[in-house]
C-alpha cells in the first residue's frame, strides 16, 4: 500500500486531500497540530496524530511516529499546513515574521530534511509543497505570507535541482483562492501582532477589516473548493512524470502568465486593479 504524511489536515486543503486519498487505496497519515482535530479524524477513519512545523520535538515525533507504523518506508510528503498574518508590510513587527517563517517556512524545510533519508534508502518518492498564487506574484497587506512562499519556492526549486538522479520528485502546487478557512484563521495572528488603529494607513485597513470579520461581504469570484487541490495532488503523486509545478485556479494561471510577458511596473498595476 502507497503511504502519504500529510500535514494541516484539520480542514480545508489537508482534510479534502487525506479522505480523497484514503479512498483511493492511500495509507494516509493526516496530520495536525491539535490533539483535538486528530481526534477528530480518527473517530473519521483515518489514522492521525499531532504534528507542529513550529515545533522540531513535534516534528521528530511525528517522523518517528510515520515511519514506525510503515517500517521506515514512505512514498510521499504533502507540505499543507500554514497560517496567514495579514497587515500592511510597514506595520509588521519582527516577531510576527519570525513567527509565521517557523511554520510556513523552516517547518516545511525542516520536515523535509528528515524524510529525505528515507526517500534515498528506498530510491523513491514525492515531496510535493503546497504553495500559493501568491508564491509567483505578491499583493497588498499579504506580505507576511507572500514572503514565506517566494522563500518556499526558491528554496523547492533548488532542491528540485539537486535530487536529480535520485528517484526522489520535488513538487509545487500552486492554488490561489481555495474555500478554506485561513481568512478566519488568520483573525488571531492579526490582532497579535498588527496595530492598525495606530497604523499610518488606518483609514486603508477598512477593506481588510471587511475581508477578515465580514467574509461574506467579498467573496472571491474565482474561488474553487479543496478538492480542486486534490486532484492535481493526485497526479502529483501518482504520475510517473509529475509536473515540477501545478497552477490550480483561474488567478494562478493568469500570474503565472502574466509575470512571464509583463514588465514589473504594469504587472504591479495589473494585480493592485484585481
Amino acid at each position: 500500500m502507497r503511504s502519504i504524511l500529510i500535514t494541516g489536515c484539520s480542514s480545508g486543503i489537508g482534510y479534502d486531500a487525506a479522505h480523497t486519498l484514503k479512498a483511493r487505496g492511500w495509507r494516509v497519515f493526516a496530520t495536525c497540530r491539535q490533539q483535538g482535530d486528530c481526534d477528530r479524524l480518527i473517530s473519521e477513519g483515518l489514522e492521525s496524530f499531532p504534528l507542529d512545523h513550529a515545533s522540531e520535538a513535534s516534528l521528530e515525533s511525528a517522523v518517528t511516529e510515520t515511519l514506525s507504523r510503515t517500517g521506515g518506508k514512505l512514498d510521499a510528503l504533502f507540505n499543507n499546513g500554514a497560517f496567514a498574518c495579514p497587515g500592511a508590510v510597514e506595520d509588521l513587527p519582527r516577531g510576527a515574521l519570525r513567527e509565521i517563517f517557523e511554520t510556513n517556512f523552516f517547518g516545511y524545510h525542516d520536515l523535509t530534511r528528515r524524510l529525505i533519508p528515507t526517500f534515498r534508502a528506498q530510491g523513491h518518492g514525492r515531496i510535493v509543497q503546497c504553495s500559493s498564487v501568491l508564491g509567483l506574484v505578491g499583493a497588498k497587506w499579504r506580505g507576511a505570507y507572500v514572503s514565506t512562499k517566494f522563500a518556499l519556492e526558491g528554496l523547492s526549486d533548488v532542491l528540485r535541482l539537486e535530487m536529480q538522479g535520485t528517484g526522489i520528485d520535488v513538487i509545487l502546487i500552486e492554488p490561489g483562492p481555495i474555500a478554506t478557512r485561513i481568512r478566519q484563521n488568520a483573525i488571531p495572528h492579526f490582532e497579535k501582532w498588527i496595530d492598525w488603529e495606530n497604523s499610518a494607513r488606518r483609514d486603508e485597513y477598512s477593506t481588510l477589516l471587511d475581508r477578515l470579520y465580514k467574509p461574506e461581504v467579498k467573496k472571491d469570484r474565482w474561488e474553487l473548493p479543496a478538492s480542486a487541490v486534490t486532484a492535481h495532488l493526485i497526479h502529483a503523486i501518482e504520475s510517473p512524470r509529475p509536473r515540477a509545478r501545478y497552477y490550480v485556479t483561474t488567478p494562478t494561471h493568469l500570474a503565472g502568465f502574466f509575470k512571464r510577458i509583463l514588465p514589473t511596473r504594469l504587472l504591479d498595476r495589473v494585480i493592485a486593479k484585481g
